[in-house]
């Protein structure tokens, strides 16, 4: 089960990061979860939203770069070592994470991570084969 990552491709200027969060905020889309990595000129947001193909939609009608990327998130066991378990699960299988980032809110006890893989399909089987509880679309729709 993957869910829908939204990057938007952003000019490192003032304000462009506002401009963003107010589309999505006039829309009445919600951020659940996001990282940023940026160049001297551009960057690149990353998020989870409820409803990630309106957010698409909105950021198309404002000219702004947008587009959806499967990932896999994952309830990581919130204590010591809990993070390292889940990436032995994936080096065993010998799957690559490209990145990973945090969850805003927690959805349980357990934390959640937003991982892209190189093999997302493949990385879900190993990861629910292992016992690891995989986030769906509806669950994000629901925070």
């Amino acid at each position: 089960m993957k869910i829908k990552q939204l990057s938007v491709f952003l000019e490192n200027r003032k304000g462009r990061l506002y401009e963003v969060c107010l589309i999505l905020g006039q829309a009445g889309i919600n951020i659940r979860a996001l990282t940023i990595a940026e160049t001297e000129t551009f960057g690149v947001l990353r998020m989870v939203v409820d409803k990630p193909a309106a957010a698409v939609e909105s950021f198309r009608r404002h000219s702004i770069t947008a587009n959806l990327t499967d990932v896999v998130a994952v309830e990581v066991p919130d204590t010591p070592g809990g993070l390292a378990g889940v990436l032995k699960i994936l080096t065993e299988h010998d799957l690559n994470v490209e990145y990973m980032y945090g969850f805003v809110e927690k959805f349980s006890e357990n934390a959640l991570l937003v991982f892209r893989f190189d093999e997302p399909d493949r990385a879900y089987q190993v990861l629910t084969s292992a016992g690891v509880n995989v986030i769906g679309e509806h669950d994000i729709e629901g925070l």
